[in-house]
Formats: structure tokens, sequence, C-alpha cells
């Protein structure tokens, strides 16, 4: 990872400034969410107990705080209800403008704000249907036994269905 104008710092991974989780079971208790993205799924957990499905997914139920949980698949297209659309000064990390947000319904199962990729300023537009657009981001140093390894991680947004 190359950080720009930052020479001292050019080949080092900043943890500080990494704006994604680390993905592996020794670090974060929801990897599964992880690799179900790379296999294109958009999970969460359910608490077996009062019904809740969390998102993002929990190891405990928000609701009723049991830890009775387990893996549910939601629907990877969904309908623009609003959106925003950022042209300026769009934060570091971010890549080039427009930065674009969405609240989606999933199909009536779930409404929530996301991050749209692969669309233009002024493109999108409510009433739009968008689908689950997962990407690579960069991968970090992980240490397993002896040795260092490049731990690789993706994301998730959506994009306009075309």
């Amino acid at each position: 990872m190359t950080t720009p104008g930052i020479s001292v710092l050019d080949g080092k991974y900043m943890v500080t400034m990494d704006l994604f989780p680390q993905q592996s079971k020794e670090f974060n208790q929801v990897h599964p969410f992880y690799a179900f993205l790379q296999e294109g799924r958009l999970c969460t957990t359910r608490c077996k107990d009062c019904g809740a499905e969390p998102f993002p997914p929990r190891v405990l139920c928000p609701d009723c705080y049991s830890t009775n949980m387990e893996w549910v698949d939601w629907p990877t297209t969904g309908t623009v209800i609003d959106f925003t659309e950022e042209v300026v000064g769009v934060p570091l990390g971010f890549g080039k403008a427009p930065l674009v947000h969405a609240l989606v319904d999933l199909q009536g199962k779930k409404t929530f704000f996301v991050r749209i990729i692969n669309c233009a300023a002024g493109e999108l537009k409510p009433g739009d249907q968008v689908k689950l657009a997962v990407f690579d981001v960069d991968s970090v140093p992980q240490e397993v036994g002896r040795d260092v390894v490049e731990m690789q991680r993706v994301f998730y947004a959506f994009e306009p269905v075309k």
C-alpha cells in the first residue's frame, strides 16, 4: 500500500487509517460475513430466540441479548428510495468523486443506507434498481505461525443494474 505524499510510510501498512475491518477469524468474530461476500452473498445474523436480523451482523442480539445466532441470506438486489452525491471534498480513501450513498429497499426485507459504486454523478434516480457489488480492498499483513502473509480482503457496495 503506498501513501501519496508521505514517503516515510511507503510500503507500510497503516492500520490507523484503514477504512476496512480485519476479516480473519483471528481478528473478527463475524468473519463468515466476508467469506459469504466472496461468494457473492449478502448475509447477516438472525437471532434464533427473537428473530431479529441486525445489520451489520452481530454475535450478540441487540434486541434480547441472546448469543443464539445463525447466518441468513438477504436479497442482493434492491430499489433506490433516495440518495446523496458528494462531488467535491470526497474523504481520503474513497477514490474519485462522486461519492454516492443511497437508501435502498432490499425487496421489502430491509431498508438500509449503502454506498453506490460504478455510478456517475447525476445518473442515479429514486426507483432505480441496484445490485450487490463485491470489490477487493488492500490486503493486510498477518502473522501465521512464524510467517507473515498478505490476507486478501473484500468489501461491499451496490451498483446500478444496467
